[in-house]
């Protein structure tokens, strides 16, 4: 493995435990003495027979459970609002996240909204919540986004043109029970959506920029190429692309959903210091305008991605790194092909035409991605307008044209 790092980051939950069973350490990670929490659950998982003996355990042992399901598409920043007035007005002590991306976002909202009040728009960007938020203990229900061990949390707000990040490290959750057996549920669409997300994760991690910040500044909440999570970046690479054509053919499978489970957990570990870069830039204008899942956006653009950065000779040895990860050689072009080939296997269309977009809106979704500094300027090349550009005409024919002889 081919490394230039030799300083890194590590930011995690104090707890974080995966494999079958580990919903039942909930209890355990509770703060000491809670007697009241707010479970921001997704509405399929309310009369789920999996949360009813979740609830029922917890109220069993005195703790009070108040259900918050109200889960809507995006994240608008008005429900988020009612939400934490709820959880102020019943005084709970800690939060409870159970569900996809969209729930763990939610949760970590609310927990900053009860602890530091709004609006939220004050916290937009970086390192700009002032201190700890009420306690988030998170159960993921899909393998993707990595939310429960990340600094992140995305909303939509009208007045914006697309998702907004709210990044610090004071979001991320106390604890992380990755229990493959909540993800059993999870519908095919619904499983390569996230699956894809996470193997981007992995991927745009290991390629990011080395940035080498002072140790006496403040460092920014995506600090760049990391020694601590290269390896884990790796080895989800690989692990996802083994076993996501398994978890969508097979959604019974229980080998690939805990594989899928590891996978996605390392993923979200090795980019929550590092950070993501291009892929998620263009998927954030991408999906405000045409509405589709974000794990499909950022799945199809994955090989125009690695596709446009692989002319840096340092990266290209990057992407050697994860074909060998990923058992398909270090060449990059049978790495691109092996993306191309897996988005092929899970249903992932090929085209941005597929998502609806024309190609007059190109240019505008380049100058919008380009707002998303956090991401583009952690690419591992200088990712102005034209690049960007470049990458939207490539991933707008559904042809990898900008592939180059490394």
């Amino acid at each position: 493995m081919t490394d230039s790092s030799t300083a890194g980051t590590l930011r995690l939950p104090p707890r974080v435990h995966v494999g079958f069973g580990a919903r039942a350490q909930l209890l355990h990670t509770l703060p000491d003495g809670t007697q009241r929490v707010l479970a921001v659950i997704d509405p399929f998982l309310t009369s789920s027979p999996l949360w009813i003996e979740l609830q029922t355990s917890l109220e069993a042992h005195g703790v009070r459970v108040h259900v918050y399901s109200d889960i809507r598409p995006e994240l608008p920043v008005d429900s988020l609002t009612a939400a934490a007035d709820t959880a102020a007005t019943l005084g709970v002590q800690a939060i409870i996240a159970a569900g996809g991306g969209s729930a763990l976002d939610a949760a970590k909202l609310v927990a900053l909204l009860v602890t530091h009040g709004g609006p939220l728009s004050r916290f937009y960007g970086e390192n700009l919540v002032p201190g700890a938020v009420l306690p988030v203990v998170a159960l993921p229900t899909t393998a993707g986004t990595g939310s429960e061990v990340t600094p992140v949390a995305v909303v939509s707000d009208p007045r914006r043109h697309m998702k907004v990040g709210i990044s610090s490290p004071h979001l991320i959750p106390a604890a992380a029970l990755v229990d493959p057996e909540l993800t059993l549920a999870a519908p095919a669409s619904v499983t390569a959506f996230a699956g894809v997300d996470a193997l981007v994760h992995a991927v745009e991690s290991f390629t990011t920029a080395d940035l080498r910040s002072a140790w006496s500044d403040e460092l920014p909440v995506f600090t760049g190429r990391n020694a601590l999570t290269s390896a884990l970046a790796l080895e989800a690479a690989g692990r996802i692309r083994a076993w996501l054509p398994t978890a969508v053919r097979e959604p019974g499978n229980r080998r690939a959903r805990e594989e899928m489970a590891i996978g996605s957990l390392q993923a979200g570990i090795a980019f929550g210091p590092t950070g993501t870069h291009l892929s998620h830039a263009l998927q954030y204008p991408i999906g405000a305008a045409t509405g589709t899942p974000h794990g499909l956006g950022t799945g199809l653009l994955l090989p125009y991605v690695v596709d446009a950065v692989r002319d840096d000779a340092a990266t290209a040895e990057r992407i050697g790194d994860l074909g060998d990860a990923m058992g398909v050689g270090a060449d990059p072009d049978a790495v691109i092909a092996a993306l191309s080939d897996l988005n092929d296997a899970i249903g992932i269309p090929p085209s941005l035409c597929d998502l609806g977009i024309e190609r007059e809106q190109l240019p505008q979704i380049a100058e919008l991605a380009l707002e998303s500094r956090r991401l583009v300027g952690i690419a591992p090349v200088p990712a102005e307008a034209e690049l960007l550009q470049e990458i939207l005409e490539s991933a707008f024919a559904g042809t990898l044209a900008l592939r180059r002889t490394a």
